[in-house]
């Protein structure tokens, strides 16, 4: 059971993640 909750919390962490990326990318595209 815990591997399992593990393995969401990464998968919800790496989602996490790309929202950030995306957003930073598109503070960056406005910037310019």
């Amino acid at each position: 059971e815990f591997g399992v909750t593990r393995e969401r919390i990464r998968q919800i962490e790496a989602k996490a993640l790309e929202k950030i990326r995306l957003h930073d990318r598109a503070r960056h595209l406005k910037s310019y």
